[in-house]
């Protein structure tokens, strides 16, 4: 439903704004603010919902979900800045990711946000530097479970991975953690796979998570205050994929969750649902225009101005083994049958492809090309500087106007923690 009001939208605005300039992506404030409302009315009883800055870091997205949901997830140094920046305190942001740079635990180390560390030598830097300053760091200590149910489109369990200690690990990570005094253990974060659209999935990889987070408490013997759930809800990009049903799963986690209250150790604990593209991906898409027409070898070939430069994901390369079309509308009145088309982007590469025998009504130079499904993972998930085409403008509809959101990828400011000296 909410594809369907969007796509609506930008034939209206396609046509109200003959001087649209393209590649761009516009996102859709209304569906936003739907999306957030009804994750919140579903799962707020039981949690604090965290979004994943990096499915869309949008200065403008930023701040309209923080506002909503108090809580944000930074991977990277920079998307702490940019979350403070979107009106959050240290204290509301979750920072972990694998490749933290001693210079950035310095500048964070202090300031009254929460690391989540992911590794022994990590954990060890990050002690020494407290140590420095004379204080506790709070820390969660990331767990990669041993297994994660089928259906879930990336997995980071059962293969070696940067991402967190191993199960098998985490006794005696935590013993080393306790060991160290200028290190504060708050609590364990999971998430384990991403972009599942089967609630049963979902339902089991977080009840295991329940069970690990359990096993963790017990080993560290203290009450744990925060656990944070990688949600992995995702989204039905492709033909033949239902969407989510988030009641079901929420409706599923009630005995996991009793669980968790029955356990001495867990009960006061705040749970974080961490989650990204379920929330903004069907709000956003990509709009781009045909440059050039033919027909080659019996197929017709239209070349658009957006490539894998502008959406990766949609062109098949953020981790798909063979690519599928995501839906892609024609925009505004057409005339002729229905012909199939490959769509090729501006790129000097034979790879640089975004739909293949895809049915669309006829295209002629100049048409524009909706690519729905496109608010998580788009511009800042692609290589923009590949061959140098120009970079994609971004847009808010608001529900009366469309608002220029375009930004650049750096802080104009210095990073803005206190106690960073």
């Amino acid at each position: 439903m909410q594809t369907r009001s969007l796509l609506s939208h930008l034939e209206t605005i396609v046509e109200e704004t003959p001087n649209l300039p393209t590649p761009c992506y516009i996102y859709d404030a209304p569906a936003l603010e739907r999306r957030l409302a009804e994750l919140t009315g579903l799962f707020g009883d039981e949690f604090t919902i965290s979004y994943a800055v990096k499915s869309n870091p949008n200065p403008e997205i930023l701040r309209r979900i923080a506002a909503v949901t108090g809580h944000l997830d930074a991977s990277s140094f920079f998307e702490v800045v940019r979350a403070i920046e979107a009106g959050l305190s240290p204290e509301q942001i979750s920072y972990s990711g694998p490749g933290k740079r001693d210079s950035e635990l310095e500048r964070f180390v202090g300031s009254g946000g929460e690391l989540v560390v992911e590794a022994l030598d990590e954990i060890e830097s990050v002690a020494a530097i407290a140590a420095g300053k004379g204080m506790r760091q709070r820390i969660l200590l990331r767990i990669n479970p041993d297994s994660i149910p089928k259906g879930f489109g990336a997995s980071m369990s059962k293969k070696p991975s940067q991402f967190g200690v191993d199960e098998g690990q985490a006794a005696q990570v935590i013993a080393r953690i306790q060991s160290l005094p200028s290190l504060d253990l708050a609590g364990f974060h999971i998430y384990a796979g991403s972009n599942c659209v089967q609630a049963e999935a979902i339902i089991e990889n977080i009840t295991n998570m329940a069970r690990l987070f359990a096993e963790a408490a017990s080993v560290s013997g203290a009450p744990v205050r925060k656990l944070i759930f990688g949600a992995g809800f995702g989204l039905p990009y492709h033909d033949g994929q239902e969407a989510l049903d988030v009641v079901a799963v929420r409706a599923g986690l009630a005995p996991a969750l009793a669980e968790i209250a029955s356990n001495p150790l867990l009960a006061d604990a705040q749970k974080v649902l961490e989650i990204g593209r379920w929330v903004v991906g069907p709000c956003g898409a990509l709009i781009t225009s045909c440059l050039s027409r033919k027909e080659s070898r019996g197929l017709q070939v239209a070349v658009c101005d957006a490539g894998f430069n502008t959406h990766l994901a949609a062109c098949g390369m953020m981790g798909s083994v063979f690519q599928k079309n995501w839906p892609i509308h024609r925009l505004g009145p057409s005339e002729g049958e229905a012909e199939e088309y490959l769509l090729a982007g501006p790129l000097c590469t034979s790879i640089d492809t975004l739909a293949r025998r895809i049915t669309l009504p006829p295209l002629h130079k100049g048409d524009r090309i909706a690519v729905l499904m496109s608010g998580a993972y788009g511009l800042t998930a692609s290589p923009d500087g590949f061959i140098s085409h120009p970079a994609a403008w971004e847009y808010l509809w608001t529900g009366e106007t469309l608002q220029d959101i375009t930004t650049t990828r750096r802080a104009t400011a210095d990073a803005i923690l206190p106690g960073r000296e």
